[in-house]
C-alpha cells in the first residue's frame, strides 16, 4: 500500500521518474507508452458505453439501466487508474535497470 502511495504522488511529477536511474532504450519507453494508451483508449470506451447503457436503453428499468452505466463508468475509472499505475511502476523499473512488474 505504501508503494501505491508513492507511485501515486509521482503521477503529478514525473520530473522525479527522470532523475531515477539511467534513460532507458527509447524502444522500451515507446512500447511501455503504447500499452498505456491502449488502457486508455479501453478506459474511454467502457465509459462512453457507460453514458450510451444511459442515454440509449430508456426501455431497461430505471435501476438496472443506471446500474449498469454506473458500473461501466467506474470500471473506466478504475481502468485508467491502473493504466497510469502500470506505466509508472514499468518506467520507474526500465530506469533502475530491475525486472518489469509482474502484470496482474
Amino acid at each position: 500500500m505504501i508503494e501505491f502511495a508513492r507511485n501515486v504522488r509521482l503521477w503529478f511529477a514525473p520530473e522525479a521518474v527522470r532523475q531515477e536511474g539511467t534513460t532507458p532504450d527509447y524502444r522500451f519507453s515507446l512500447a511501455n507508452e503504447r500499452t498505456f494508451l491502449a488502457w486508455l483508449r479501453t478506459a474511454l470506451a467502457l465509459i462512453g458505453g457507460g453514458f450510451a447503457v444511459d442515454q440509449f436503453l430508456p426501455d431497461l428499468r430505471w435501476g438496472w439501466r443506471v446500474g449498469l452505466a454506473l458500473a461501466l463508468l467506474a470500471a473506466g475509472v478504475l481502468c485508467s487508474l491502473r493504466a497510469v499505475n502500470h506505466w509508472m511502476r514499468c518506467e520507474r523499473a526500465m530506469r533502475r535497470g530491475e525486472d518489469l512488474p509482474v502484470s496482474r
